[in-house]
């Protein structure tokens, strides 16, 4: 249902509070370099940081801004039930295309838990469902047995996977037999993901080159493998640099190097240290990103 390259889109800030001048133009700028759709509101957004009323306006500018042109896949999840709940229905009511879901995090629920919780925001939230894989994050993994048995009691389209990698993208695959999707959720893994018949990747650095990252998925699931490759080696070394601090950390920097927002990020994040600073500017200068 959702394919391609879809940004995992910043929440840009200024003085501390949300930039909705900026944000409006972030989804103008993937509007027009032809990204297939734009999230906001996930790990990538900042979303723990975000009050509900500030989650629900950057979901609505963005639906806004967005005017149809491009699918809006909205962060929802939380590790609480009822707030996820609230979050989805939100996300619909504003007209949103999708709800992205992570797994609960801190209180690490059994397999049984998480099905009852997905469960439960499907029966209050009728739309589209991607679920976000991401043991790192969250603590569990959200096992494709698990997967398999959501699509029977709800709308569950897609896994953006994160940890899980090659084996596990093959087994949600073999289960769900084509009713649920996979997309990378690590840049350095969609190439290997799409082989196996993922679907495409939310992306991190489709912030600051989503023209490459567009057009690599596009050429993977044309056909021209020779051609995906060469754009995935080009890339490399800027997702090497994208990973040298925490995400967003390292994003919103890059991004405030090159004149698109305010670098800044809310605590308890900080900005990168002057070290890695440089490396990241090197990176973008040899992508030809900054002079």
């Amino acid at each position: 249902m959702f394919k391609g390259s879809i940004v995992a889109l910043v929440t840009p800030f200024s003085r501390g509070k949300l930039d909705e001048t900026a944000l409006r133009r972030l989804v103008e700028f993937h509007v027009k370099s032809g990204t297939d759709a734009v999230s906001p509101c996930g790990t990538t957004g900042e979303s723990p940081t975000l009050t509900h009323e500030e989650h629900h306006r950057v979901v609505e500018v963005v639906i806004e801004q967005a005017l149809g042109r491009v699918p809006v896949i909205a962060g929802t999840g939380s590790n609480s039930t009822a707030e996820a709940i609230s979050l989805t229905r939100h996300a619909k009511d504003a007209g949103a295309d999708a709800a992205l879901m992570i797994a609960p995090y801190y209180n690490r629920p059994t397999q049984r838990g998480l099905f009852e919780h997905f469960r439960a925001v499907a029966r209050k939230a009728d739309i589209p469902i991607i679920l976000y894989n991401h043991q790192g994050r969250t603590g569990v993994t959200l096992q494709p047995e698990t997967i398999r048995a959501l699509t029977e009691v709800g709308r569950f389209v897609a896994v953006k996977d994160a940890s899980g990698g090659v084996e596990y993208a093959s087994r949600v695959l073999e289960l769900c037999e084509g009713k649920v999707g996979v997309l990378s959720g690590n840049d350095p893994w969609t190439l290997p993901l799409l082989s196996l018949g993922g679907s495409g990747v939310i992306s991190v650095i489709a912030n600051i080159a989503p023209g490459d990252m567009g057009n690599m998925v596009r050429e993977y699931l044309g056909g021209n493998a020779k051609k995906a490759r060469r754009l995935h080696y080009r890339m490399v070394p800027l997702m090497r640099a994208l990973e040298l601090e925490v995400n967003p950390v390292p994003v919103k920097t890059a991004m405030g190097m090159m004149g698109m927002i305010s670098p800044g990020v809310r605590p308890p994040l900080s900005g990168m240290s002057a070290k890695n600073r440089r490396r990241l500017r090197g990176a973008l200068r040899g992508y030809g990103l900054v002079k």
